[in-house]
């Protein structure tokens, strides 16, 4: 059997927007990759799936799952059949993301100086003053450039009606673009000259743009700063993620117990003695990095840093105190904050959100639960959340108790089948849901966005969660032209 017999054995879920097959035919960029792919034999796709399972063995690319009890790491779940999207489409999209984080930026710069967005009463004081990622202590530092967002990571969703729209905004430590730069080698390996046959535009430029742009934000004018990236330690989900950066950048990889303050300035240990640091590249969270400011019992962090930090005599990459701006309550006032700072319509749509504090709006969410998702405004990787749609009354009473002792906590998003693409899965084409996570970074020369970002696959059958620590996956992203 063919692949193009898988193709013509395909069948879409109705009412949803598949992104390899319209009503009635392949869309011209999928056709255009699987043109050389037609001949292939079912035997030989399996052969290429197993091969990929042995690379990302071979190579250690795990993630970890901190409540399996069967053991720390897993191999992340790759499908061998690449997400096309064509030129025109990714352009727009370029274009949106960038436009949203110079809003988003400029946010963080008002929040913490003269709060202007609040004194005009764009968006509620009190929204902002009850978030628990609002740093008081940051509060009137300056920050290289003005750039608080240097690496985000914007969820991106596409709707029934083809629309690409946002889903959230990861502007803290955001995870994942070491899985896209290993996805786009593996598919290298198993489908050799098929990228270059099919113009597909490159990603792996990525460590070396984030490397000019850590390199850019030092404090002083030398010619050779010293950048580390600091880690939580091995047992931190996405330690492999910094292992890969770290050598990809040709950098330090350090732990908390590597550096020290010495007169408002930051050191790494090293067998040559002290040594001058210029940028942190931290992926730790904010209350953890200096237990001398915020959490005492922090083991992770460097006692001291917040005062390098506000003399400027380190730059920390992100900047503290950005979860406010990606807080899930506060999502949905950033079209607000691009017709405020930007006098622009947002070119990305957001997700029609409700906030649960308003009395009305939890009223109308409570009447049509069954069309509706819950979240949690601080959590991530797929926790926290309620399916209207699959949700038992058991659960939904637990549920509305916690919304309304913490209404402030929780969103409420109407359901939307997200796009489905074809996963090679048991031998066949099978449609799976996915989103898309682009990397974007914002530097002194402006906002650089590789081309493709990670697509998150939910493989588990009629899934919408397509968080790999809830079963989901990820597949090669190809912007063609």
């Amino acid at each position: 059997m063919s692949l193009d017999h898988l193709l013509q054995e395909y069948r879409c879920p109705e009412g949803i927007w598949d992104e390899m097959r319209g009503p009635d035919h392949i869309r011209d960029h999928y056709n255009r990759v699987f043109h050389s792919l037609r001949q292939l034999e079912v035997g030989s796709l399996i052969q290429k799936d197993r091969m990929a399972a042995e690379l990302f063995m071979n190579q250690g690319i795990t993630f970890t799952v901190y409540s399996d009890n069967k053991g720390i790491e897993r191999i992340f779940p790759f499908d061998i059949m690449p997400r096309v999207i064509p030129g025109r489409e990714w352009d727009h999209i370029e274009n949106g993301i960038k436009q949203r984080l110079k809003a988003l930026n400029l946010f963080l710069k008002d929040i913490y100086n003269d709060q202007q967005i609040i004194k005009d009463k764009v968006i509620p004081a009190f929204l902002v003053a009850s978030c628990p990622h609002y740093t008081r202590e940051v509060f009137g530092i300056k920050v290289p450039h003005d750039i608080y967002v240097h690496i985000s990571g914007i969820d991106l969703i596409r709707g029934n009606d083809g629309s690409f729209y946002v889903l959230e905004d990861n502007l803290r430590t955001p995870s994942g673009v070491s899985y896209m730069l290993e996805n786009r080698e593996v598919t290298k390996r198993i489908f050799p000259n098929l990228l270059t046959d099919s113009q597909v535009r490159r990603v792996s430029n990525y460590p070396l743009l984030l490397h000019e742009i850590l390199l850019q934000l030092a404090p002083t004018q030398i010619s050779d700063p010293t950048v580390v990236l600091l880690t939580p330690g091995v047992f931190n989900s996405a330690y492999y993620e910094h292992t890969f950066l770290a050598r990809q950048m040709g950098i330090s990889l350090v732990e908390g117990r590597d550096l020290t303050v010495d007169n408002h300035k930051v050191y790494m240990k090293t067998t040559n003695g002290l040594e001058r640091v210029h940028v942190i590249y931290r992926r730790i969270d904010d209350e953890f990095l200096d237990p001398l400011v915020f959490r005492p019992d922090s083991a992770l962090g460097v006692p001291g840093l917040m005062s390098a930090y506000r003399k400027g005599n380190v730059a920390i990459v992100n900047a503290l105190g950005n979860g406010v701006a990606d807080d899930k309550a506060v999502y949905a006032y950033v079209p607000d904050m691009i017709r405020y700072y930007l006098n622009e319509d947002p070119l990305l749509p957001n997700v029609p959100t409700y906030q649960l504090s308003d009395p009305e709006a939890r009223a109308y969410v409570f009447g049509n639960i069954e069309h509706m998702v819950v979240k949690r405004t601080n959590q991530s990787g797929g926790y926290g959340m309620v399916m209207g749609n699959k949700v038992t009354d058991a659960e939904w009473a637990k549920a509305k108790a916690a919304i309304e002792k913490e209404s402030r906590n929780f969103i409420a998003q109407p359901i939307i089948p997200l796009s489905t693409v074809p996963c090679f899965i048991d031998g066949v084409f099978q449609p799976r849901h996915v989103d898309l996570r682009p990397y974007a970074l914002y530097g002194p020369q402006g906002v650089k966005i590789v081309p493709g970002g990670l697509t998150r696959v939910a493989l588990k059958e009629g899934s919408l969660v397509v968080n790999s620590s809830q079963g989901g996956g990820s597949k090669d992203t190809w912007v063609i032209d």
